[in-house]
């Protein structure tokens, strides 16, 4: 009987090991040819797993999930093509590098075992150079693959990242306007389902202009920024949520809020900008920066619109302006400090 592996070959054109050692799956029913492969693959470096049908080559990948198989074609039972597909079953999202080994490379031969999802092969007798050669160019691809698979993940995060700053406003880290009507849209969708109510909020600084012109735009840049900290603070639940309308402008999002729970936030935002105490020299309703509100509730249905929610709380907004502001208003409650 022919050996499977030309020793004289091995040691007249020694063999070029992969970059570094791999754990490879040999099936293979014959004995002596599965021991001798292995015996090779031992030598230079590499963990083998042996396996003489394709029922136990299928334990063996699933416990040890190997980074490459050598299969032998014809065995007993459930011959290598069968076994081929069953790996690739057994790795779905994944792939493993398939070899096959086979006493004849017909053209036929060759296209069945691609089919089956071989990615090459081997004639037997194994060449030992060849076959070291073939896990080198196997290695090298399972090496772009990985790296493929890293980029892809570090680009992923690059998008997740970018997308997320793309709904923050950059001056006071709250939500911009892209971001609030992505997040309205998410919380209409949440009141329709749950039939919760769902409560919006416009609120503005009073006589912001003023500010500016009496302390500068940069102490009105530090004026909206302690705002927007004092509104996030407020938002203790993980759906609620502040975002900057525009200027200085801001808007909130209560879901599974009801009016009086509206009522007791309002309460509880005009007295943290109450104790805030942050100095206005030109305010005509209070030495210190105030926030006119409005606000407006709903139990979503399939005709109620984000366009619709914003425009009764600015509503409100401009009548709580109107009633004197330092107060927060809705149609059917006020709420003063």
């Amino acid at each position: 009987m022919q050996s499977p592996l030309s020793l004289t070959e091995t040691q007249a054109n020694p063999s070029l090991p992969t970059r570094g050692p791999l754990t490879i799956l040999v099936v293979d029913d014959h004995n002596a040819t599965r021991l001798t492969i292995a015996s090779e693959l031992d030598r230079n470096g590499h963990c083998v797993l042996e396996a003489d049908s394709a029922e136990w080559a299928l334990e063996l990948f699933q416990r040890h999930k190997p980074d490459l198989v050598l299969l032998d074609i014809d065995m007993p039972g459930h011959d290598g093509y069968w076994t081929a597909r069953t790996l690739r079953e057994a790795e779905p999202g994944g792939w493993t590098p398939i070899i096959f080994m086979t006493d004849s490379g017909g053209d036929e031969c060759v296209w069945r075992g691609i089919e089956a999802g071989a990615d090459d092969y081997l004639s037997k007798p194994i060449s030992p150079l060849l076959m070291h050669a073939k896990l080198r160019a196997m290695q090298r691809i399972m090496n772009m693959r990985k790296r493929l698979v890293e980029l892809s993940d570090e680009l992923r995060t690059a998008n997740s990242q970018l997308t997320e700053l793309s709904q923050l406003d950059p001056l006071t880290g709250l939500l911009n306007r892209r971001g609030l009507d992505l997040q309205l849209q998410t919380a209409l969708a949440h009141s329709r389902r749950e039939r919760q109510p769902l409560t919006v909020m416009l609120c503005d600084i009073d006589f912001f202009k003023r500010y500016n012109d009496s302390l500068g735009h940069l102490e009105g840049d530090a004026c909206l920024r302690r705002m927007s900290r004092l509104l996030a603070n407020t938002c203790q639940r993980p759906l609620d949520c502040a975002a900057r309308y525009g200027g200085e402008e801001f808007a909130l999002i209560l879901p599974d809020t009801p009016r009086s729970g509206a009522q007791t936030f309002a309460r509880a935002v005009m007295r943290m900008v109450q104790l805030a105490a942050v100095t206005h020299p030109a305010s005509e309703v209070a030495p210190y920066v105030t926030l006119s509100g409005g606000i407006t509730t709903c139990m979503a249905d399939d005709s109620t619109t984000a366009e619709a929610l914003l425009l009764r709380a600015d509503d409100a907004l401009y009548t709580a302006k109107m009633q004197g502001r330092n107060r927060f208003f809705s149609y059917e409650m006020k709420v003063t400090a």
